[in-house]
């Protein structure tokens, strides 16, 4: 009789073993399959399309936003600039102001008998002394609500800091013509709205030695060539110049103006003093020897002038 095998009975997984067994089988990540693996490959490229495509359309309203603010008041960025060149050149023109002269420029200032000399003197020193771009006086429209500090010079980089003088020309107070160039759309926008003086309009011009105020007679518009507008005249003027159309500069608009007033300041207020302290002086003196009383009565304010 053939005797049978004995196999061993089947264990029986307890609950905690099966529990175990499903809790490992549902936290097991599954293999991804080879076509998920191509696609997540392939997403890659697009992802950074897309990436590029929405920082070009942020810049792109960024671009169109500069150029709505640009048309509708000035260029935002070079305004903020402008603006910080502005307030270190008021600084710079103040300590100009107060600064004394030097002992050569005070003795030929003592020497020259008539104020419309002096003030020619002391413009041409200014002119000399100050350096290209630095502050040298202030611009101020009342009519249109500017008011700017003046740099030397009418070049690229003087413009930038604000209205600029020309080199070519005289400064404020030497006869003939003075002339001022100014942007209209950048930098502060000096002369944006020049084209809104109109005949009669003052136009003041504060330089250390001096403060001329000047009226608006026409405005003209000329080819950039035309250099005819900054002829000397026999009489003194100022010119004010800038591009035109606004965001164009296909031709220049011009803003003539006649001098009216001169008071004097600052480096030629304090020369008048002194000159008008030795003249006293030496009637003082006069009248002393000769046995004369002094002479009593009003006197008129040496440091104001019209314009012949």
């Amino acid at each position: 009789m053939r005797q049978r095998a004995v196999t061993a009975p089947e264990r029986v997984s307890t609950p905690g073993e099966r529990h175990a067994r499903r809790a490992a089988r549902t936290e097991a990540p599954e293999p991804t399959p080879r076509s998920q693996r191509a696609r997540r490959v392939r997403r890659g490229p697009r992802g950074a399309l897309r990436s590029a495509s929405t920082v070009m359309i942020a810049a792109g309203a960024l671009l169109v936003g500069d150029a709505g603010v640009t048309l509708a008041w000035e260029e935002p960025v070079t305004h903020l600039l402008n603006g910080h060149e502005q307030s270190v050149l008021e600084d710079k023109l103040r300590a100009l102001r107060a600064a004394p002269l030097a002992p050569v420029e005070r003795q030929e200032l003592d020497r020259l008998r008539g104020r419309r000399e002096r003030v020619a003197f002391l413009a041409r020193a200014l002119a000399r002394s100050a350096a290209p771009g630095s502050a040298i006086g202030e611009l101020r429209l009342p009519s249109i609500g500017e008011h700017h500090v003046v740099v030397k010079g009418s070049g690229t980089a003087a413009l930038r800091k604000g209205p600029g003088a020309y080199d070519d020309i005289g400064l404020p107070g030497v006869p003939g013509t003075a002339a001022i160039a100014g942007h209209r759309t950048t930098y502060g926008a000096p002369f944006r709205r020049i084209d809104e003086l109109r005949r009669g309009d003052p136009i003041v011009v504060a330089m250390p030695y001096a403060t001329f105020t000047y009226r608006v007679e026409r405005t003209r518009i000329v080819e950039p060539t035309d250099v005819s507008v900054l002829a000397r005249r026999s009489y003194d003027r100022l010119v004010l110049s800038a591009c035109h159309p606004l965001y164009s500069a296909a031709q220049r608009i011009v803003v003539f103006a006649r001098l009216e007033r001169t008071v004097a300041a600052g480096t030629l207020t304090r020369a008048l003093l002194r000159g008008g302290a030795k003249a006293s002086r030496r009637r003082a003196a006069a009248q002393a020897g000769s046995g004369q009383r002094p002479m009593r009565g009003a006197r008129r304010d040496p440091s104001a002038t019209r314009a012949p």
